[in-house]
């Protein structure tokens, strides 16, 4: 399998981005958030805050602990056998990011806006301008070579592919719980798996899965 090349960073046109220190001390209750939780598809293309968004990112799948299970550090949102396999590509106006939550920091991967492509071509023109548009990526050697319980399963095709749509869809409900809290609106969507794939220069052991649009929503009325 191909190995991602971070070397790539300075030919892309874009430096990486250092967040800042999340805080999410403000937020409300879970109770709260599960009471507001909802997908809201029409948004404002007003920018996210850089507190926003390292809030965001962090409640998405940043690192809640150093000690996590099999000795590997702890994630917000679980995955199988803590594999991770799931990273997530911010797309915005600019280019398309990897988190890495690591340094808490983005990691460049392509300039130039591709934030249509992040979206499903039947999914309509709801968001076209919002200002972040996560990608879901499956790396699905992270799975094969997990440091955790080393089950069968995890090399068998279809049984990886329930583990990644699952883990995905872990890291999708910890941003709509987010977005409930601060009054964004969220929306968990298709995305054109084959234009990312190219765009992004993805491995044939990376998977785009899904799309998830996140933003202000579009106000209406006086």
């Amino acid at each position: 399998m191909q190995e991602r090349d971070e070397s790539k960073t300075g030919r892309v046109g874009l430096e990486p981005v250092k967040l800042i220190e999340p805080n999410l001390e403000r937020d409300g209750s879970l109770a709260e958030a599960l009471r507001a939780r909802r997908t809201v598809r029409e948004f404002s293309d007003e920018a996210l805050s850089p507190q926003t968004l390292s809030d965001l990112l962090w409640a998405a799948c940043g690192i809640n602990r150093l000690n996590g299970p099999f000795g590997v550090i702890g994630r917000t949102a679980a995955s199988a056998s803590n594999s991770q396999e799931v990273d997530v590509y911010v797309a915005r106006s600019e280019g398309t990011y990897r988190y890495d939550p690591a340094p808490h920091s983005l990691v460049p991967v392509a300039a130039g806006d591709f934030r249509r492509f992040a979206l499903g071509a039947r999914q309509g023109a709801g968001g076209a301008n919002a200002p972040v548009r996560l990608v879901y990526v499956a790396e699905i050697g992270k799975l094969e070579r997990t440091a955790g319980f080393d089950e069968p399963g995890l090399h068998d095709p279809e049984v990886q592919k329930s583990y990644y749509y699952v883990d995905t869809g872990l890291i999708a409900g910890n941003v709509y719980l987010f977005a409930a809290l601060r009054g964004l609106a969220a929306w968990f969507h298709n995305c054109d798996r084959t234009a990312l794939s190219e765009k992004l220069g993805l491995s044939d052991g990376q998977r785009p899965l899904f799309g998830q649009t996140v933003g202000y929503p579009r106000r209406t009325g006086p």
